[in-house]
């Protein structure tokens, strides 16, 4: 494949303009980009970057080592269209540009889409998964991931969670951040109950039933909420739920990692 002179840009600096997307820039900087409206997010990896084209978000400029472009990136570049920049430089520069050498050889500055509304999520869904104040980009992409391989309808994050676009969140989730509607919520309960929505909260308390009571499953629209990683739920939210809910556990282990436990919770809840 043969790209228009105009998109290639060969860089031999790292100030040249418009690459600092790729590394000077913090993810709060990337969300408050003033030429877009929404922001931007990065994603990374031939693969997750198909992922999200194939999703309908847009690329606004591309970071590829020399011996993708006609390689992993080459399908990619031509459905960009002519006006997306594709910059290129050697492999040590651009590893002193993002911070770390390029292993998958290609990032993409994609914008990010207009959020959606709570009643836009949840309307048709059966089962949608509240991630509430868990702020590990590592599990909120791997929750992610389960989310869209076992059922999950929607995700919605309360405003204290990793943001579900920050680079690392999209890359464990190999893409499944664009593949399951998501946005943000606020008082996650009382909105969801009003939505016709019973919620179980994943929690250990005196109160709760096992992952297998027969009446989680038996629900019509069902809101699993999965907490921090370190203290939980607050109490609030697990008083609030309408059920509050245990994985059974063998050898004195009390709990999973937040990641795992949604994974089991979303086999259990919606993948049977």
């Amino acid at each position: 494949m043969t790209l228009h002179p105009q998109n290639l840009i060969e860089i031999t600096t790292l100030s040249h303009p418009g690459v600092e997307v790729f590394g000077a820039l913090t993810e709060a900087q990337l969300r408050q980009r003033k030429e877009c409206e929404q922001g931007l997010f990065i994603a990374e990896s031939p693969k997750v970057i198909r992922v999200a084209l194939d999703a309908g978000y847009e690329p606004m400029a591309l970071l590829c080592e020399r011996k993708h472009i006609e390689g992993d990136a080459a399908s990619i570049i031509a459905d960009m269209g002519d006006d997306v920049p594709v910059y290129t430089g050697e492999r040590d520069l651009l590893a002193q540009l993002t911070g770390y050498t390029l292993t998958r050889g290609v990032l993409c500055a994609m914008r990010r889409p207009q959020p959606k509304a709570v009643e836009e999520i949840c309307n048709g869904a059966r089962r949608v998964v509240v991630i509430h104040g868990v702020v590990d980009a590592t599990n909120v992409g791997a929750i992610f991931r389960s989310a869209a391989a076992l059922g999950v309808d929607g995700v919605l994050l309360t405003r204290d969670s990793c943001d579900a676009l920050n680079r690392r969140a999209v890359r464990v989730s190999m893409g499944s951040v664009f593949l399951v509607p998501w946005t943000w919520i606020d008082n996650p309960l009382p909105t969801l109950s009003a939505l016709g929505f019973r919620t179980a909260a994943m929690a250990l308390t005196e109160r709760s039933v096992s992952l297998s009571d027969e009446r989680l499953r038996s629900e019509p629209r069902l809101a699993i909420v999965m907490g921090t990683e370190g203290d939980g739920l607050p109490a609030a939210a697990i008083e609030g739920a309408d059920y509050v809910v245990r994985i059974p556990m063998r050898h004195g282990v009390d709990s999973l990692n937040v990641a795992a436990a949604s994974a089991v919770a979303f086999w259990e809840l919606c993948g049977r």
